[in-house]
C-alpha cells in the first residue's frame, strides 16, 4: 500500500474516474439482473432476498438514507476492509506474487460474498461475483481504491432507485 493509504491515490482524472465508475456500475446491474442472477437463481433454486429493502419501495426518506447508508457503509468501509485491507493481507500471506493476488482476489471475495449471507445464497454467490470484479478493478488501476469505490456506490444507488421505483425484478 502507497504509503499507507489503503489505496486511496488521487486518480488522475476525477471525471474520467467518475464517469468509468457509473458506466461500469450500471454494465454490471444489467449484468447482473438480467443475467447473472436469474442464472444463480436457476442453479440454486433460491431467490435473491432483498427483503431488508422492502421499505424503499416508493419511500423517499429512505431513498434518501439507504443510499447515504451504501456510500459510507459498503462503498467506502468494505472497500476498505475487503480489497484495501484484506486482499493485501492475503497477497502478503501468499507471497505477493501474481498467484498469490489471484489467491487474494479469490478469497476476499468469498468473504465478502458470505458477509452478505443476509440475501440468501443466491445474494452471497452474486456478490462473491461483484467483491471478485471490485478485486479487479483495484488491481488493474494499480491497487487504487478510488474506482472501486466509485463503482460499488453507484451500482448500490442504481440498485436502490431501482426498488424504490418497483422495477427491481
Amino acid at each position: 500500500m502507497a504509503g499507507g493509504t489503503f489505496g486511496l491515490r488521487r486518480p488522475a482524472s476525477w471525471p474520467r474516474t467518475l464517469l468509468a465508475g457509473i458506466a461500469i456500475a450500471g454494465t454490471y446491474q444489467f449484468f447482473s439482473i438480467g443475467l447473472l442472477v436469474p442464472l444463480l437463481h436457476r442453479l440454486t433454486g433460491a431467490a435473491l432476498d432483498l427483503s431488508q429493502f422492502a421499505s424503499l419501495r416508493g419511500s423517499l426518506a429512505y431513498l434518501a438514507l439507504w443510499p447515504t447508508v451504501s456510500w459510507t457503509l459498503a462503498a467506502f468501509a468494505e472497500e476498505m476492509a475487503y480489497r484495501g485491507y484484506l486482499l493485501n493481507r492475503l497477497a502478503d500471506l501468499f507471497g505477493n506474487r501474481r498467484l498469490a493476488w489471484g489467491v487474494g482476489l479469490v478469497v476476499s471475495a468469498l468473504f465478502f460474498g458470505l458477509s452478505h449471507i443476509y440475501q440468501g445464497i443466491t445474494g452471497v454467490l452474486e456478490t462473491f461475483v461483484f467483491g471478485a470484479v471490485m478485486a479487479w478493478l483495484y488491481l488493474v488501476t494499480r491497487r487504487n481504491l478510488w474506482l472501486p469505490i466509485i463503482v460499488h456506490g453507484a451500482n448500490d444507488t442504481i440498485g436502490f432507485t431501482l426498488i424504490f421505483f418497483g422495477l427491481y425484478p
